[in-house]
């Protein structure tokens, strides 16, 4: 005995689409306004500015570990009584993404749930805003800003001295220098 075959899609029918009677019997037009959305701006440094990609530094990991035992020993210097951490720069820091992880523990601590602005102030004094973003524990927009600024460097340790809630003092130890930070880390 064959079997009927059934043909796999069913066999199309135009329906009328039901329209609610509150729709239906307005004769006016549905406004769409655009929503007002508070978002944090900063103003971008240095756009249009191409950065020289062939001056990137790559360094053997005792340099690294050398700059970074100095930034270490500049951090038990500083005896401010502010928290602090230090940071060695990759290349995803200073080149590409332009991301900056912050340690975790020191997050949840210092810096709270939110996402924010937090500005970075370098040791001559100047600001720069970024982007906090407390679910991801690391700062985002601005960072580029700062990194080209002050020419970091895959190597390069950076003391971050939490200086306000919302404000780090930043103090760079140069991979490699022989001295104690790009300037005098004081």
């Amino acid at each position: 005995m064959k079997k009927r075959s059934i043909p796999r899609t069913p066999e199309k029918k135009m329906v009328i689409v039901r329209r609610s009677s509150r729709i239906s019997n307005s004769s006016s037009v549905p406004v769409y306004r655009e929503v007002d959305v508070k978002r944090v701006h900063i103003q971008r440094r240095g756009v249009g500015k191409k950065r020289d990609l062939l001056n990137r530094v790559y360094v053997s990991e005792e340099i690294r570990d050398e700059a970074i035992s100095r930034a270490n020993k500049f951090q038990d210097e500083l005896g401010s009584g502010y928290p602090s951490f230090v940071k060695s720069m990759l290349q995803s820091h200073v080149s590409g993404g332009f991301w900056l992880g912050l340690p975790v523990q020191f997050c949840k601590s210092h810096l709270g749930l939110h996402d924010g602005v937090i500005t970075l102030i370098d040791e001559e004094g100047e600001e720069y805003e970024t982007i906090y973003l407390a679910r991801k524990n690391g700062l985002s927009g601005g960072w580029m800003g700062f990194a080209v600024a002050h020419n970091l460097a895959y190597g390069d340790t950076l003391v971050f001295e939490l200086v306000r809630r919302t404000a780090f003092k930043v103090y760079i130890t140069r991979v490699g220098s022989c001295g104690e930070s790009s300037k005098d880390m004081s």
